[in-house]
């Protein structure tokens, strides 16, 4: 069988804590995307040992999520190496200006980087011998793109197309459109002749259609019902936490999310007392995180822990002011659905009153 991809390109496929990586090897060495802050040895690592001595001469970026840039800034310390963004994010990123970028907002982190030239929908690139289209791809970010070779019908897709999904909408958590843009991204895929495609995250896959299908029929579940796109991007921010630190006291995760913006954005379209009612759920996660949703946190505690993490305890209390239930019980409920949720999932497990990646 034909390898699916080129000789001179190669796919370090790394989970879900970092974004995969597409390394060029042909007569000037690229890579797309980095991966996250605390992968970056092992970024470095892959890098150094597929291109045997050569140096990275390009770096490029799909989108500034955290988990696509985080080893930027030790590959430019590593090689020098030239380095392209989204055209949009240019000022954000000069300024370091984290409020702006998605770091502090979704309470990741990411070294401070720096970048040579942006790319925008329309340019074409020459990488591995290959020429590639850069195309918009708003939704998931409003300002991702993706790379398309029309000559070998490969696309890098980022975070715009997975084989079962994409990544959370974040613009909608924002009250900003993302449903729409999502749909445009993905008919714009469909559009394409692509026989190939390299996500953000996953393996690579050759069913472009099918791919497709299971992606609008999710767009229309989320779209029809917001909150189910709010519910998601909670249980995905506590799996990522989860992800970088493998291991999570119960008694911590209520500060933990009460400091991450888009959690409190999220909690804005969710139905935070319907979670209260459902007892079952405590029930199905076991007797510590039960005890978890019995004892809660005091404000005082939850702010301190909020502060530990670097989040404001002002704009924790400011943000649910008007709430329905005290603070530390709508960050205990929440705590508590999200942990059984990922547990049903079998994406975590509970062990003496922590919660461990799975």
């Amino acid at each position: 069988m034909a390898p699916l991809l080129p000789a001179s390109m190669r796919l370090f496929e790394r989970g879900w804590l970092s974004a995969n990586n597409v390394l060029f090897t042909g007569e000037e060495t690229a890579l797309v995307d980095s991966g996250y802050l605390t992968h970056a040895p092992q970024t470095l690592a892959l890098v150094r040992h597929a291109l045997g001595g050569r140096p990275l001469q390009r770096l490029l970026n799909t989108h500034l999520h955290s988990d696509h840039c985080g080893g930027n800034a030790a590959l430019q310390a590593t090689y020098g190496c030239h380095t392209a963004i989204p055209q949009a994010e240019a000022a954000k990123v000069a300024a370091w200006d984290e409020a702006a970028l998605s770091f502090r907002a979704t309470g990741q982190q990411c070294a401070r980087f720096g970048f040579d030239a942006l790319l925008a929908p329309g340019q074409r690139l020459e990488l591995g011998g290959m020429l590639w289209e850069v195309l918009g791809a708003p939704g998931h970010d409003p300002h991702a793109v993706l790379l398309f070779c029309p000559q070998e019908g490969i696309l890098i897709a980022g975070d715009a197309l997975w084989e079962n999904g994409f990544g959370v909408i974040f613009p909608e958590l924002e009250g900003e459109s993302g449903f729409i843009e999502t749909r445009a991204t993905l008919d714009l895929i469909g559009s394409l002749d692509a026989r190939l495609v390299i996500p953000g995250h996953g393996r690579l896959f050759t069913d472009v259609a099918g791919a497709l299908q299971r992606a609008y029929s999710r767009l229309d579940y989320l779209s029809a019902k917001p909150q189910r796109n709010a519910e998601n991007a909670v249980k995905v921010l506590v799996k990522f936490l989860l992800l970088e630190r493998q291991r999570i006291a119960l008694a911590d995760l209520p500060g933990l999310m009460a400091a991450i913006p888009v959690v409190r954005n999220a909690m804005g379209q969710m139905d935070i007392a319907s979670l209260a009612q459902e007892q079952a759920l405590a029930e199905r996660v076991g007797s510590e995180a039960a005890h978890l949703t019995s004892q809660g946190m005091s404000e005082t505690a939850l702010q301190t822990q909020a502060r530990k993490v670097g989040g404001s305890p002002a704009h924790v209390s400011n943000a649910l002011v008007h709430a329905a239930v005290p603070i530390h019980s709508t960050y205990t409920t929440l705590s508590t659905w999200a942990v059984a949720s990922l547990i049903r999932a079998q994406a975590a497990r509970i062990e003496d009153n922590f919660l461990l990646d799975q």
